[in-house]
């Protein structure tokens, strides 16, 4: 069963990368990433629905599109940061990306002429633009509510989703399991890179002077928090989630596991 759910995940990548598809953008923008971790859970919540094959195809596809056009948005706020000498042009675009991405997803969807799933993401669209308003230009706030914006952001778009489909008891694990997603590629991203924007934040909050070792401590220490959390609560979805269930707890270990090895190096 897991075989079939990658080999179905694969197929359904591909055919997201084929509608992204566009020669001009890809001269000066970088090809979207497609969040497979989302896409897992998208996949697991649309497949266990009565829908026709067809129709959880387009779900899961037009969902994704959303999801690669908020992220591309993103990158516009996160470069100027990173690189202010970032072309006029390439930002330009990459807004561009994002508008040409969303206009994307409303067009399947207006072929399936699916008014209630139009309604919902465009909801959860807003929603999500609010939380990063808070995120990107809040500078007071307690390091919770940022994690809860945070949490927000990574989660809201397939809560969204999975409200509209009735499948309300996957919505506090995919806040909980995106989030901790989110900060153990923010850790990879420091760890490798030196730098991470969630990172950067959330210590304005906490202690603004700790040490490379302080940090990693406290960054540690909350995702541990969070996996232990997570393991309470994916053990009570229901049993249809259960190649879900393995996939999160295979993502748990590994980062166990690599935490291990660090601090036997260290």
């Amino acid at each position: 069963m897991v075989h079939i759910l990658l080999t179905e995940l694969k197929q359904i990548k591909k055919e997201i990368e084929e509608e992204i598809q566009h020669s001009y953008l890809e001269k000066y923008v970088k090809n979207p990433v497609i969040d497979e971790d989302k896409l897992f859970l998208l996949t697991s919540i649309i497949d266990n629905t009565s829908f026709a094959n067809s129709t959880k195809r387009q779900y899961i596809i037009t969902t994704m599109l959303v999801q690669i056009a908020l992220d591309t948005h993103d990158l516009v706020v996160s470069k100027k940061e990173e690189e202010p000498v970032l072309t006029t042009k390439t930002r330009q675009l990459t807004v561009l990306a994002g508008d040409y991405y969303s206009g994307l997803y409303y067009h399947l969807l207006s072929r399936m002429d699916d008014i209630p799933m139009i309604s919902a993401l465009a909801s959860a669209i807003k929603e999500i633009n609010e939380y990063k308003m808070n995120l990107y230009h809040r500078n007071t706030g307690s390091f919770q509510e940022y994690l809860d914006d945070l949490m927000q952001i990574e989660s809201l778009l397939i809560q969204r989703v999975a409200e509209f489909l009735q499948r309300p008891s996957i919505k506090d694990v995919a806040g909980e399991w995106l989030l901790t997603r989110k900060l153990i590629q923010e850790k990879n991203c420091f760890q490798n890179k030196g730098n991470s924007p969630v990172f950067e934040h959330l210590f304005k909050r906490i202690r603004p002077s700790s040490t490379y070792k302080q940090m990693m401590v406290m960054i540690e220490s909350l995702i541990e928090s969070k996996i232990s959390k997570l393991e309470v609560t994916i053990s009570n979805l229901p049993i249809h989630f259960h190649m879900f269930k393995s996939y999160v707890q295979s993502v748990m270990y590994e980062n166990l596991t690599t935490n291990s090895k660090v601090a036997e190096e260290g």
